[in-house]
């Protein structure tokens, strides 16, 4: 009779990204709800009128949202709407927004449908 492996068994416990909201601390994602998507070209995507006009800038920015998979506490989601704000379930802070249409990221690439999670509003945290 031969010995099991149970190497695939133990795993070791890794570090998983959460997302907390900044203002409350309440968590409201985690690594495996983020929806990943390709770096746009940048302010070429955008319409004219979006555009700054600075054609020197080569390199796209850096995503300053990151999209994830709607989730139970997004409240406005469930009411029905096609688009709205994303409120924190703690304390009510402006999180983001969504659109089942889409929204366009500040690198240039379109997601679809769009639950935008601002940068500025959470925190990143490993587990």
């Amino acid at each position: 009779m031969e010995a099991a492996d149970n190497s695939d068994i133990r795993s070791k416990p890794s570090s998983q990204m959460i997302y907390r909201c900044r203002k409350c601390r309440r968590i409201v994602a985690s690594q495996e709800h983020v929806v990943p998507h390709e770096r746009g070209e940048g302010e070429k995507c955008f319409k004219w009128k979006k555009r700054s006009g600075d054609t020197l800038a080569n390199e796209p920015p850096d995503c300053s949202s990151i999209f994830v998979e709607p989730m139970k506490w997004m409240q406005a989601v469930e009411g029905g709407s096609v688009e709205d704000k994303l409120q924190c379930m703690g304390c009510k802070a402006r999180l983001g927004s969504f659109n089942w249409a889409g929204m366009q990221c500040n690198c240039g690439t379109w997601v679809n449908p769009a639950f935008q999670l601002h940068k500025s509003r959470i925190d990143e945290c490993r587990n």
